[in-house]
Formats: C-alpha cells, sequence, structure tokens
C-alpha cells in the first residue's frame, strides 16, 4: 500500500484515526491515536512517546522520545471502534530502530533466517476465558452461569451462548485478512479458543495483539471480561497459546516435514534438529513463554475440574501426546509450552534462536515419548532422562539469564531488561500475603 492508497483507503472506510501501536515488554498493546491527516508523520518521524512511561524500554526521565515509525503495509482497520485503524511501528530513538523493541527483536531475528534463505512460519492457537465479576463481592466467574458442566470441551450450549460475541469478534478478525477457520468452547468453563491460519512468523505475531485488542473491548460491550490469563482459577484447565512452527526456503514450503521418516512422525532432519534445540533450551524459554507469577499454576503436574491440566509440565515430545512440552502433529512441530501471557514477539524471536542452535549443532532430540507422562512415577521419568520445566518464575528466570542463546536471540539489552523487570514482579509476588496463608496461619500457632 501507498500513502496515496491509504489515504483513498481512509475516505472509502470512514477512517478518522490511525493508531500507532506497539507492544511494551509485557506484550501489552501501547498506542497514540494520529489524524489520518498526519499519515505522513506516522510514517517519517513517528509519533513519539516518553520511554520511561512505558514496561521494559530501559529509558529513565531524562530519556529520549521514543518514535513509533509506522508500516504502512500493517494498516487495518478496527471494527469495533468506528473511525479508527491501526498500524504497527518499530521504535527509534535519535533517528535508529532501537534495541528494547520487541516487535524489532523479533524483525532482527527473521532478517537471520531471511539471509540464509528460511522463512519461520507460525499458526498460534490463542485461548481465553470470558468472565463476569460479581458486582458486591468482586468474585470472577464465567459470564454464563449455566456453563458448569466438568467436561465442557466443545459443549454445545457453551458455544451458542456465547455466539453474540463470538459472531461479532470473529467478523472483525475475517475483515482484515485473519482466516478464523474453527471456533470452539474449551475444556475450562467459560473458556474458548479461535484458530486461524498460520502464516510467517511477523505476521501471527502482529495478528495474536490485534486478536487481544479485539477480544478485550468486544467482550466488554457484551458485557464480559475477555481474559488471556494463564490461570484465572485453580481448579479448572489453564490458558495457553500453542505454537505450530514450520520452516520453509525458495524450494520447500515446509522443511520440517519427511514423509520418509521413519518414526512416523513425518519429520525430516532439519525437523528433528529444530526440535532439538527447543528441547535444549527449554528452561530459558519458558521464561519467556510463561512470563508470569500466574504462568506456574498452569505448568504443573496435577488435575483439574474436567479431569486433566492439558499443560506440558515435561520437557519432552511426542507423537500425539499432550502431555509433552512438544507435540507432533505429521511433519511439524506444536510447542505447547506458550500461554496467553506472553510477548507473541519475544516468544517467537526465542523459537528462533533456540531452533536454529539445534540446526547448527545437529542436535538430537533422542527419542519420543508417547505415554502419559502425568503418570509417571519420578524415577521413571529419570530413567528416560525427562526432565521437569522449570516450577516458578524465579527458577524460569535463572535458566534464562544462563542461556547465551536465548539472551542473544532477543538481544542482550533487552533480555536483561526482561530479567530485571521479571525479577521484581517475583520479589514483589514473594512479599505478598495471600489469603491463603491468613486462613492456613492466622491462628495455626
Amino acid at each position: 500500500m501507498t500513502p496515496a492508497q491509504a489515504r483513498k483507503f481512509f475516505k472509502d472506510e470512514g477512517i478518522r484515526y490511525i493508531l500507532a501501536q506497539f507492544v511494551d515488554i509485557h506484550g501489552a498493546a501501547k498506542a497514540k491515536a494520529v489524524p489520518v491527516e498526519h499519515l505522513d508523520m506516522v510514517l517519517t518521524d513517528g509519533a513519539g512517546f516518553a520511554g520511561f512511561a512505558l514496561w521494559g524500554f530501559g529509558m529513565g526521565p531524562q530519556g529520549p522520545d521514543y518514535m513509533a515509525v509506522g508500516e504502512l503495509d500493517t494498516l487495518k482497520p478496527m471494527r469495533w471502534m468506528p473511525g479508527f485503524a491501526t498500524m504497527n511501528t518499530i521504535g527509534h530513538t535519535h533517528g535508529k530502530p532501537y534495541a528494547f523493541d520487541s516487535r524489532l527483536a523479533l524483525k532482527n531475528q527473521l532478517a537471520t533466517l531471511a539471509a540464509k534463505g528460511l522463512v519461520l512460519y507460525t499458526g498460534i492457537e490463542p485461548e481465553f476465558m470470558l468472565l463476569t465479576r460479581d458486582p458486591v463481592s468482586g468474585a470472577l466467574a464465567p459470564f454464563d452461569a449455566t456453563d458448569t458442566l466438568e467436561k465442557p470441551c466443545y459443549d454445545y450450549k457453551g458455544l451458542a451462548r456465547a455466539s453474540g460475541f463470538l459472531d461479532e469478534f470473529t467478523t472483525a478478525l475475517r475483515a482484515v485478512g485473519i482466516d478464523v477457520y474453527q471456533i470452539d468452547h474449551e475444556d475450562a468453563n467459560g473458556q474458548f479458543e479461535v484458530n486461524f491460519t498460520y502464516a510467517d512468523a511477523l505476521a501471527s505475531a502482529d495478528r495474536i495483539i490485534y486478536l487481544k485488542m479485539a477480544a478485550s473491548e468486544i467482550a466488554r460491550r457484551h458485557g464480559m471480561i475477555a481474559t488471556f490469563m494463564p490461570k484465572p482459577f485453580s481448579n479448572r484447565t489453564g490458558t495457553g497459546a500453542h505454537f505450530h512452527l514450520s520452516m520453509g526456503d525458495a524450494k520447500t514450503k515446509n522443511l520440517f516435514f519427511d514423509a520418509r521418516d521413519k518414526r512416523g512422525l513425518g519429520l525430516s532432519k532439519t525437523g528433528y534438529q529444530f526440535l532439538a534445540g527447543l528441547l535444549h533450551h527449554a528452561p530459558a524459554l519458558t521464561a519467556l513463554c510463561a512470563p508470569t507469577v500466574n504462568s506456574y499454576k498452569r505448568l504443573v503436574v496435577g488435575r483439574a475440574l474436567s479431569g486433566a491440566t492439558w499443560a506440558p509440565a515435561y520437557i519432552a515430545y511426542g507423537d500425539n501426546n499432550r502431555t509433552c512440552m512438544v507435540r507432533i502433529p505429521y511433519g511439524r512441530l506444536e510447542l505447547r509450552l506458550p500461554d496467553g501471557a506472553m510477548n507473541p514477539y519475544l516468544v517467537t524471536a526465542a523459537i528462533v534462536a533456540a531452533g536454529m542452535d539445534g540446526i547448527a549443532r545437529k542436535l538430537d532430540p533422542g527419542e519420543p515419548i508417547d505415554d502419559n507422562l502425568y503418570e509417571w512415577t519420578p524415577a521413571q521419568l529419570a530413567e528416560r532422562g525427562v526432565a521437569v520445566l522449570p516450577q516458578n518464575l524465579a527458577a524460569a528466570l535463572d535458566a534464562l539469564e544462563a542461556d547465551a542463546v536465548v539472551r542473544a536471540g532477543l538481544g542482550e539489552a533487552l533480555a536483561a531488561e526482561f530479567i530485571r523487570l521479571k525479577r521484581m514482579e517475583w520479589i514483589e509476588y514473594s512479599r505478598h500475603v495471600s489469603t491463603w496463608e491468613t486462613d492456613r496461619y492466622l491462628e495455626f500457632f
């Protein structure tokens, strides 16, 4: 799209404002509304922000302005905000791209692939919950009071009673080329998943952010709270964001696929080596894929109300094994580690770094495991060399700090900022006195 075409688009669609949009280090959308008459400013100098006011941009109050320079090919209307369109940006300071921009970190990693003639494709499966808050007690519950089944996955009634929101939500996504191909009620009460067609990794990451923006505001219009929080309820399944991965070049659409695979998983040598890189760097990847204190309430061994958590606690892979960190749906990889709180740009950049390290070093992932790992004893896990993922944010951050490959994939400055902020989050959590503690200890002694 040229600027002239954009101006025609604004006129035809009744667009009056552009949101110069990016994400902070947590993956939360940030923006300024710019009248369309100032399109040229967004495309050249950029929209200006005070970087100190943002999480994870490495600035003090004396820092330079953070200038969000728009990328015109990402311009999209926002059907839930008539008169507005959004445009992804790349942050600049002093006229140069700024290393603390997580979208830039992903672009840098994808550029290293492009230099080798490679393209990473991702298909991300976002789960979320539609909740309501009691006006008196403040307690959270599924928005549909009748959504109470112990095994509600794929339930028709649960889907039907959210149909008004789902239709408006899906229509908004499809209007901008996000090809939604199926929607279902997921395993937890009030939980849904919307699947859309895979794309190159940057486009998929951009689409997830757009999807979250749409979900939150369309849900609010329907009197709901849309949450991507990993584990809102201790007794219900957590919220994941599984990444399906493949890689292509100029000749081959999927370099991970090989029908001759003797294991019957349809993976090539390249696919197995990329997989091995993910497994080798799994502890460090966990900090980015499960980036909150709450994330580790999901990544545990145990059962939910429906009978299983569906979350990967083990560093392993298997054919169609959803208890493993990586599932192989024939000819591609499904990384089941990420949850709804992840920043898709940081996660994807880390995936590239880990997987390409596996290829560079010709790592071997070992044999697949097709048993239910939730039922294995510690002795069985040890015998097969199956490690458990970090079980809290502090342990995951230790692993990230020790992993030079994944840190380099983000950029050292951005990695250090992520670790610093997340350690602050862990300290705040550790000092917090919860209701569980007062209930247990107040008169215990």
